[in-house]
């Protein structure tokens, strides 16, 4: 045990591990966690696993390349770090150092509504364009101020999550006292005994890394230092109502590239293009929201073929290797978003963890490209993929 804690982490797995040991368990569990049962969580990794690529020998592997076109800016690898709530309670500012390793990479980094670091802050990390993920609240005031803030801060794309009209019951939450709670156990576990057993991760983060509330927020959440008060704000403010009509009115407000996250249904798809969205993920929330859905790898190829050719098409859910964003190219996206990953790492490492993460899914990902004789990322169709 002694000597594996000495070994230098080389998958995912290894990442989660030493993410594990380091944050409390609700925070953990928090961010490991799904929906349900979560079948939709396991599905979304296995039916990656499931996609088998194609070898091919004796192709010229000299000159191998993995960049991609997205939204008319180039990137080094067809990925994009995903928005994470509550993202910057994993490590000290964990959101800044999240940009910074995606400058680093040569890829986007996309801040949540409910991040802990602001806007203004991640803004300051480079001239280097970041995304920003947008909940329709209630007040519509306020969601044009943040977008006004979005615009300032130099935010071209948009990310419209669409697939929260109702929480998803998460029972790991329940349990640790996140979501109400079931009994003083939960909230036991969440207080200042799994504090003082995590001594590193209270320091750093508790202690260091203050403020804690909700940084795109703050302004509209009185008298609140913590992520528990916010979060409480936020369940207030979402707005279950939100239909498409919502959506050609955000179109309207915004001129810079409009994805909706949420797709997972054909029908959906068109109606997206429909409302004037440049893009979409196909994403099941990271098996959060309604357990026993399609994998979003079992979805994409049908959303692909269905509206591919008229949008730009993004996955998200499951990704954990560079042979993932091969299979994920090759199955219709332009770019896969990832989540845990890049959260689990900077947990595990900060910012130098997340930079080897991301260098081994760059490494992994030329490896595929040689061996299924597809050397430029930019060309990669269903022929890497063995066709059954």
């Amino acid at each position: 045990m002694g000597r594996s804690l000495n070994l230098l982490p080389a998958t995912f797995s290894d990442f989660r591990r030493m993410a594990e040991r380091r944050l409390p368990r609700f925070l953990f569990d928090y961010i490991d966690g799904g929906s349900g049962a979560e079948v939709t969580l396991a599905r979304n990794t296995a039916d990656w696993e499931a996609v088998k690529l194609n070898q091919k020998v004796l192709r010229d592997a000299s000159n191998l390349d993995t960049s991609v076109d997205l939204f008319g800016r180039e990137l080094d690898l067809p990925m994009v770090l995903a928005p994470i709530g509550m993202g910057g309670m994993t490590r000290r500012r964990g959101e800044v150092q999240a940009k910074r390793a995606a400058d680093a990479a040569g890829i986007p980094f996309c801040l949540s509504t409910v991040g802990i670091c602001p806007m203004d802050e991640v803004a300051r990390v480079s001239d280097k364009p970041f995304w920003f993920q947008l909940y329709m609240l209630k007040d519509r005031g306020i969601v044009q101020e943040i977008l006004d803030r979005a615009r300032e801060g130099g935010v071209e794309t948009l990310v419209f999550t669409i697939d929260l009209a109702v929480l998803g019951t998460r029972y790991r939450d329940i349990r640790n006292g996140m979501m109400g709670g079931l009994g003083p156990w939960g909230r036991f576990r969440s207080g200042p005994v799994d504090f003082m057993l995590h001594p590193r991760w209270a320091w750093d983060v508790g202690v260091m890394g203050r403020p804690h509330g909700f940084g795109n927020l703050a302004r509209y959440v009185k008298q609140s230092n913590n992520p528990r008060d916010y979060l409480h704000w936020t369940g207030s403010q979402f707005d279950p109502s939100v239909t498409w009509k919502d959506i050609e009115w955000l179109r309207k407000m915004w001129p810079g590239n409009l994805v909706l996250k949420g797709i997972l249904d054909v029908d959906d798809a068109r109606r997206a293009i429909g409302a004037g969205a440049d893009g979409m993920v196909v994403s099941n929330h990271g098996g959060r929201q309604l357990d026993g859905v399609a994998s979003t790898a079992a979805m994409l190829p049908r959303i692909a073929d269905a509206v591919g050719g008229e949008t730009t098409l993004i996955v998200d859910g499951g990704v954990r290797t560079g042979q993932d964003l091969v299979r994920a190219l090759a199955l219709g996206a332009r770019a896969a978003m990832i989540g845990r990953p890049w959260v689990l790492s900077i947990a595990a490492q900060g910012e130098a963890g997340l930079t080897r993460y991301l260098a081994l899914m760059k490494q992994d990902m030329r490896i595929a490209l040689g061996l299924t004789g597809m050397p430029r990322a930019r060309d990669v169709g269903r022929d890497a993929l063995l066709h059954e």
